[in-house]
């Protein structure tokens, strides 16, 4: 598993021994079971969290009730309530595992700590934190301008072993669609 987190952060920078043993002294390694709650709701959030195995959805439930998921993600993605995360207040969101999961969490001191003393540290989480708001800005995008089969084929193209794992309810709700509209599109790939 150390090995895992060694390659995913040498995709984006390049590590000696002694720098990676310092960075991985920050990591604490956590286990969910299915349906585990990692943090809910009205909670502080402590950590963000480097996904080994398993799969984890962020839910944000609107003032009706209403279930919105805002990412799912699986092995080599990182996930947290960001916001929460950095500014230290309490989550608006929920972070679900969907299967056994394994993760690496990061407290926000480990963080920073990181990030002052290993620069490549810093550079790498600049490079994660832009490419995310590629793809965050590319999901909204997605939301406001495309309909719901361009949004099931782009799930698709992007994302094709997501379908294997989650419920045909919770892609739905992913893609803002009804369970019988992903239904139909499901039947017309």
């Amino acid at each position: 598993m150390k090995e895992t987190l060694r390659k995913h952060l040498e995709k984006l920078i390049s590590l000696t021994d002694d720098e990676f043993n310092a960075i991985f002294s920050h990591f604490a390694i956590e286990h969910y079971k299915k349906n585990d709650f990692i943090f809910q709701n009205g909670k502080p959030v402590k950590n963000c969290y480097f996904v080994l195995s398993g799969l984890l959805k962020l839910v944000y439930h609107d003032d009706l009730g209403k279930e919105h998921i805002v990412s799912f993600s699986m092995e080599d993605w990182w996930e947290s309530d960001f916001y929460a995360y950095f500014t230290q207040t309490k989550s608006t969101m929920a972070l679900i595992s969907l299967e056994e999961t394994s993760v690496y969490s990061l407290p926000i001191e480990n963080y920073k700590s990181l990030c002052a003393t290993i620069p490549k540290m810093e550079n790498f989480f600049l490079q994660k934190s832009n490419l995310g708001f590629i793809g965050s800005q590319q999901r909204i995008l997605s939301l406001l301008t495309s309909n719901a089969k361009e949004r099931y084929h782009i799930l698709l193209k992007q994302h094709p072993s997501l379908l294997q794992r989650v419920s045909k309810t919770q892609i739905a709700t992913y893609l803002g669609v009804s369970r019988e509209t992903l239904s139909r599109l499901h039947s017309y790939k």
